[in-house]
């Protein structure tokens, strides 16, 4: 499998919902879900036996620097040392046919630039039938820091954010700070460890003159696998076993040789390729190694070649020798060479459509009846009310925009892999839902009013920006027709493309409840204010309440059953402690103190019982150590799925197979109400069995870079995404449109077969 960058999602819940328990005192979440890793047991499976994770990660990182102080304009080396317990590894650049690559995001002062990783010797590792390339024990990663010639002297703090897959039998992702200090001045003042780094940095491999490539394609290059025949000319004394590609995103190579061969000072080794775009590789950059049976690698040499006879060409060049078609699948509904204009609109009407899906209906509702309330307010204030939720939603989707240009979000609806975030919207859609019951009251400070006043008051400026922010926390996991094509095409442009297709997102999301506080014409439609609008308020708490509830559901994805057991307890104790807070504070007489006293007492004791006690929610199991594989409860029923992989399409079509790949997560209320029932269906279940047709499922349920690279290979920021491969090898994969909600499941599952008898046709 070729490098997948691990994507991961910040600790930004706190900023958009202010949720309690994520500014508790405690030790970060030191681990990041990626999924089951194939190839490795997680928790013993193989022996019948738990393999207990360590209490903590067994790979420590350190920050050093050859200079401690550095004049403006050089170019100075960091040597981050990830040092791990006996037994355990992380993963080179190129994990190999499993694993994840080390990875280094840094936070530097202006004027300080880190260059690419310079990767030392990996270990060929061989456990269970799986090949990778590991470091074990010790190993430094080599940076170049460059300074711009018009740094100020001073003293300036280097950051670097290193995350990384550390594997014995267990797999567990790690996650840790490091810094340093360093001194900008006149002249260049060695580090402690620049001896260190030096000889580090000598024995990175580079090229070498006296050895010389040349490869070529054979095999059928109008299909998905060919083999790439190497020829290298070496000095004496240097016998390659191997090549290890440093990996792209299109292409895999896999380990080990199909075959070798030595004559003179030529040798020539075959790898078995597979291709997942429409070229093969045009050029590899890699490492030709010579290692022993072990896996040692005793040398290694960098070397950069363009094979003959295929590089670059597209599948239609390949197979016929005219030039391939630009034109898209027939269901793309997003082409990449249409205009930005076109791109913006689609932006607009998806946003216009994500009004109507059910994970934003709660916060309609809440905003009907702030309209109602305001019914006798001036047209200025409601123009305001309108302005401010607008705000609200814009700043959202800025701050979203902002993390995809800076790589932290890979795709839509991915903040609900994170338990943090599934638990902080969990217990905030809880509050919301109090507080329309009336148990307790969010009151401004210095209100006296009463009444529907009070009631407006709590919808103020501050309420409206806060419930453009909750729309669209809710809206990310209902992804609307059209939504997913935008959003991934634009997370491949320019930034101010991604700033403008989020913006137009955001005004789609909007412009309803902007309208309506605008042109006062449209509100005479909706009921005059009275003493219904406590009963409403009342009644509004009931879909939040659910929204609570499925919310809920999902932390079992990420705990187990555990995960609904104790955050559903710690749940009823902090609605118990409101519930003291509203009687007995809020609209108590006597004893005020002493009864807010007792309710922030039950609520932290309820949070270190259930939470922290219970589920310590903190450190949440890795895939393999839950009792069910996540994301399970979305696996269509009626046929035998198996897990997708590029290997496992590739493999079905050499069976000449047509393949359904669909791409789904337990959070996507779309993929569950739509997709899913289409697929369950009868006539689809009958078509796919007549065609013989191979079955796979993406899980996207939880982390997993490779789905989310696969996702962006598709112009997707997210899922529902379905796929369907037809049998003929030569021929691209058709993306099936987004399933609309208005039109149900009956439609999607038309949809479906008619692409599966296209697969087919001659």
């Amino acid at each position: 499998m070729t490098q997948r960058q691990q994507s991961r999602i910040p600790r930004w819940l706190a900023f958009l919902t202010g949720a309690v328990p994520l500014l508790l005192p405690g030790p970060a979440l030191a681990q990041k879900d990626v999924g089951a890793l194939p190839g490795f047991s997680f928790g013993g499976a193989s022996t019948g036996q738990m393999s207990m994770a360590p209490a903590g990660p067994a790979t420590t990182v350190t920050l050093h620097l050859d200079a401690a102080e550095a004049p403006p304009g050089t170019t100075l080396l960091a040597g981050i040392q990830l040092k791990m317990e006996p037994g355990w590894h992380t993963y080179w650049r190129n994990p190999g046919e499993t694993g994840i690559a080390t990875e280094v995001k840094w936070t530097l002062p202006d004027g300080i630039t880190a260059g690419p990783i310079e990767w030392p010797v990996p270990e060929i590792h061989v456990a269970e039938g799986m090949t990778t390339y590991v470091h074990h024990d010790e190993t430094w990663l080599i940076v170049p820091l460059s300074l711009a010639s018009n740094l100020p002297p001073g003293r300036v703090e280097l950051k670097a954010d290193v995350s990384w897959l550390e594997c014995q039998v267990s797999c567990i992702p790690g996650d840790a700070p490091a810094g340093a200090t360093l001194i900008i001045g006149n002249v260049l003042k060695p580090g402690p460890d620049a001896a260190r780094i030096a000889a580090e940095r000598a024995g990175i491999p580079g090229p070498d003159a006296a050895v010389k490539v040349t490869a070529n394609w054979e095999g059928d290059l109008a299909g998905e696998e060919a083999q790439l025949v190497l020829r290298a000319h070496v000095p004496e004394g240097f016998v390659p076993t191997d090549f290890l590609p440093y990996g792209g995103s299109d292409y895999a190579v896999a380990p080990g040789v199909l075959a070798r061969e030595e004559v003179g000072d030529t040798v020539t080794l075959r790898k078995q390729v597979s291709r997942y775009g429409n070229a093969w590789p045009a050029g590899l950059t890699g490492l030709l190694v010579q290692a022993n049976a072990g896996g040692q690698i005793g040398r290694a040499v960098e070397v950069t070649f363009s094979p003959g006879g295929g590089g670059g060409n597209d599948r239609r060049t390949e197979a016929t020798g005219e030039p391939a078609s630009t034109t898209p699948s027939v269901a793309d509904p997003i082409n990449p060479q249409r205009s930005l204009l076109g791109a913006l609109l689609l932006a607009l009407l998806g946003g216009l459509i994500l009004n109507v899906m059910p994970c934003v209906l709660p916060i309609l509702s809440l905003k009907v009846l702030s309209l109602v309330q305001q019914g006798a307010s001036s047209a200025a204030h409601r123009r305001k009310h309108g302005l401010i939720y607008t705000l609200g939603v814009l700043v959202s989707f800025w701050i979203i925009a902002g993390l995809v240009i800076a790589g932290r979000l890979a795709s839509w609806g991915e903040q609900f892999q994170d338990p943090r975030f599934v638990i902080g919207v969990t217990v905030l859609m809880t509050l919301v839902a109090l507080n329309l019951f009336g148990v307790f009251e969010f009151v401004l400070p210095g209100t006296t009013v009463t009444g529907a006043n009070r009631l407006a008051s709590r919808e103020g400026a501050g309420g409206a920006f806060f419930n453009g922010i909750l729309a669209v926390v809710l809206g990310a996991s209902c992804v609307a027709p059209m939504l997913a094509a935008a959003i991934g095409w634009a997370i491949s442009r320019e930034p101010v493309v991604i700033l403008l297709i989020f913006t137009m997102i955001g005004l789609g999301l909007a412009l309803p409840f902007l309208l309506l506080s605008f042109y006062p014409a449209m509100q005479r439609l909706l009921p005059r204010p009275g003493a219904w609008m406590e009963k409403f308020k009342v009644a509004m708490g009931f879909p939040m309440l659910a929204t609570a509830a499925w919310l809920l559901s999902q932390t079992t994805d990420h705990y187990g059953g555990a995960g609904p057991l104790w955050v559903g307890l710690f749940l009823v104790v902090l609605a118990l402690a409101l519930w003291v807070y509203g009687e007995f504070v809020q609209r108590g007489i006597r004893r005020r103190s002493l009864a807010r006293i007792v309710a922030l007492l039950i609520a932290l004791g309820g949070y270190a019982w259930a939470m922290e006690g219970g589920l310590d929610w903190r450190r949440p199991p890795v895939a393999g150590d839950l009792a069910t594989g996540p994301g399970k409860a979305a696996w269509p029923e009626g046929l035998e799925w198996q897990r997708w992989s590029p290997e496992a399409v590739a493999a079905a079509r050499r069976e000449g197979r047509p393949v359904l790949v669909d791409f789904t997560a337990n959070w996507c209320l779309t993929c569950n109400t739509i997709v899913k029932p289409a697929l369950e269906r009868e006539s689809v279940l009958a078509r796919l069995e007549a065609l013989n047709a191979a079955t796979l499922l993406a899980d996207f349920t939880r982390k997993s870079p490779e789905i989310a690279a696969e996702l962006k290979r598709f112009e997707r920021a997210g899922v529902p995404l379905v796929l369907v491969y037809p049998a003929a090898p030569e021929r691209p994969p058709e993306v099936l449109p987004d399933p609309n909600p208005l039109l149900g499941p009956g439609h999607f599952a038309e949809v479906v077969i008619e692409a599966l008898d296209r697969a087919v046709a001659k």
